[in-house]
């Protein structure tokens, strides 16, 4: 009786969590939250997110549709609440990726530097703003620093 309450509030918790936002999240002191999935009466993981104290996602576990580990993430901030560093686990608690990003004195996201599990670079996205703070442009490059891609941005004020 007692792991049917206990799995009945995990339910319950995770309905009204997994929909939060940051705000909510560090107004309602959430920890964690975690979301499964019931399927033909068997309860599967689906995911679990822990939270610091101001509300940001510092670890963020993906189940595969077995219910075993998937991915794991772990992120930092700065002061602002910026995401600083994604670094990306698999099942065995290997680091695949890591991202890093950075941000200009406005807070604007300038750049995305990926790594892979062994801190060897793979690619980079740079962000370009206009003077009213609107994204332009991102570009792709690869480890070598050569274009991949760039993506536009254009917006239409009247």
């Amino acid at each position: 009786m007692n792991h049917l309450i206990i799995f009945f509030f995990f339910i319950i918790v995770t309905l009204q969590t997994s929909a939060q936002s940051k705000k909510e999240v560090k107004a309602h002191k959430i920890k964690a939250s975690m979301t499964t999935i019931i399927e033909n009466g068997k309860t599967i993981n689906d995911g679990k997110t822990l939270f610091d104290a101001k509300g940001n996602e510092i670890e963020k576990t993906d189940y595969n549709k077995e219910g075993t580990i998937k991915s794991i993430h772990k992120f930092k901030y700065n002061s602002d609440g910026d995401e600083l560093e994604d670094e990306q686990y698999d099942a065995t608690n290997k680091l695949v990726e890591k991202k890093i990003t950075k941000y200009n004195l406005l807070g604007e996201k300038i750049e995305e530097a990926f790594y892979d599990g062994l801190g060897k670079p793979t690619k980079k996205h740079t962000y370009v703003y206009d003077g009213k703070g609107l994204k332009t442009e991102r570009k792709t490059l690869d480890a070598e620093g050569k274009v991949i891609s760039v993506k536009k941005h254009v917006y239409v004020t009247k």
